[in-house]
């Protein structure tokens, strides 16, 4: 047996003001489409904004369904309307912001795992790591530098060929 172990760094900043100008934008951003959420079932409402390579920002925010697995997390909304919309554009960061109807959360709120693999699609396949910054309502933000920090062990389309 070998035993082999992985690392992640991650950056934690104490709050927005302390983030780059146009990562602050890009998170104010993700705030405002948190605002668009449709929660009426779990009352957890994400946003999400996406800067792509030429200059766009794409918003997503949760919808939710009676049926819920017809529902469709904050994340994947925006990826899938980038690539829908913008295909050949790479994905260069990615805000993201959760706020709950129940209580105020301030500890930085990752992608959920069906997110972290739909964006590590986009991020093996355009070959350029895609930086992640997550928070709660308010508080503390944490930087990713690829999605392999979230998921290090990714399955892609190589295991397919």
């Amino acid at each position: 047996m070998k035993k082999h172990k992985l690392e992640t760094y991650l950056e934690v900043y104490d709050s927005i003001s302390e983030l780059p100008d146009t990562i602050q934008n890009l998170m104010n951003k993700a705030q405002q489409a948190r605002n668009n959420a449709y929660a009426p079932y779990s009352h957890f409402k994400v946003g999400a904004a996406l800067e792509l390579s030429n200059g766009v920002i794409v918003l997503g925010s949760n919808q939710e369904n009676a049926a819920f697995p017809s529902g469709l997390c904050a994340e994947r909304v925006a990826v899938f309307a980038a690539g829908a919309n913008y295909p050949g554009e790479r994905i260069l960061h990615l805000a993201l912001t959760v706020q709950s109807g129940h209580k105020e959360i301030t500890t930085p709120t990752p992608p959920c795992g069906a997110c972290r693999q739909s964006l590590a699609e986009y991020e093996v396949n355009q070959d350029h790591p895609i930086e992640l910054y997550f928070m709660g309502e308010t508080g503390k933000v944490v930087k990713s530098q690829s999605v392999r920090d979230l998921l290090p062990l990714i399955f892609d389309s190589s295991f397919l060929e």
